[in-house]
């Protein structure tokens, strides 16, 4: 998450905000999101958690074609008082925080071009609405996106967001979830993408360990490739349950005090599901 050459454009509003425009979506672009949809929904039954397949029935996101915002939110805000608004792409820290913290998730309103399938810099509205939106319709889930954004607003003043951005990206974007004996995925990042969620759920080389808040905080993240580093939590309730009763404040000021991970770091401390060999990342830059 950074400000940096973000301008907001012309055309959008105050709170960056754009029409969705979805008239003007091209058959083209509509078959693309339903490529995406269709090879996304054969993989993911058994591998994401069920809330999220609830979600994709709840919301009709099956419906083909790129949905309507309109529509969308009729459902969603339904579900539990969410809606999406549309942005012309990145946006500046504080704005995304202020839409989190009322309930209110921007998604980009373009879609990745064919070249871009399996992986696009940019989160489009392929990654925005398939990828997030579906647990939004989780009530639990959804209040704990909206505690984020809450939390990311008091992390601002307090210095501290690289730790929250941490904590959305390890859970937000990449989490997994324990079910029973086995793992899933809920991470937008992994669910959109078609061989992430394989690699996530079943390559050696990542670790995966069990989500523990500071140990998250502390923890670089690679940002250009699969990480090699996944934090299982045991449920959305818990999730919840710590990001509410958690006094943030001097839990940042402790980890000021503390080095950085890498991805490749074990902790005595750390409750290890599975020790990755990091042969993947064996090599490899590009970490924050």
């Amino acid at each position: 998450m950074s400000d940096a050459a973000i301008e907001k454009p012309l055309f959008a509003a105050d709170d960056w905000t754009i029409p969705q425009d979805w008239q003007r979506y091209s058959d083209a672009e509509h078959a693309l999101w339903d490529r995406l949809f269709a090879r996304q929904s054969a993989i993911l039954p058994g591998r994401v958690a069920p809330a999220f397949l609830q979600g994709l029935d709840i919301l009709r996101l099956s419906k083909p074609g790129i949905p309507d915002f309109a529509e969308l939110n009729a459902r969603l805000q339904t579900a539990t008082g969410w809606t999406v608004v549309a942005v012309p792409g990145l946006v500046p820290d504080d704005v995304f925080f202020d839409h989190l913290a009322n309930r209110r998730f921007v998604a980009g309103r373009f879609i990745r071009t064919p070249d871009q399938i399996d992986y696009i810099e940019q989160p489009d509205v392929f990654h925005d609405v398939f990828g997030h939106v579906p647990l939004l319709a989780n009530p639990v889930f959804a209040d704990y996106m909206q505690a984020w954004g809450r939390g990311a607003q008091r992390a601002s003043s307090l210095g501290a967001i690289d730790r929250l951005a941490r904590m959305y990206w390890y859970t937000v974007e990449f989490g997994l979830i324990r079910a029973g004996d086995t793992l899933q995925t809920y991470g937008a990042g992994i669910v959109s993408s078609h061989s992430e969620t394989q690699f996530a759920l079943a390559d050696p080389s990542p670790h995966r360990i069990r989500f523990d808040l500071g140990r998250v905080m502390r923890t670089r993240y690679i940002i250009d490739d699969f990480q090699q580093v996944y934090f299982v939590i045991d449920s959305f309730e818990d999730l919840l349950r710590q990001t509410i009763e958690t006094d943030f404040a001097p839990l940042y000021q402790s980890l000021a005090t503390l080095p950085d991970l890498n991805v490749a770091d074990i902790l005595d401390t750390d409750r290890v599901v599975h020790r990755g060999t990091q042969a993947y990342a064996s090599g490899r830059s590009g970490t924050k």
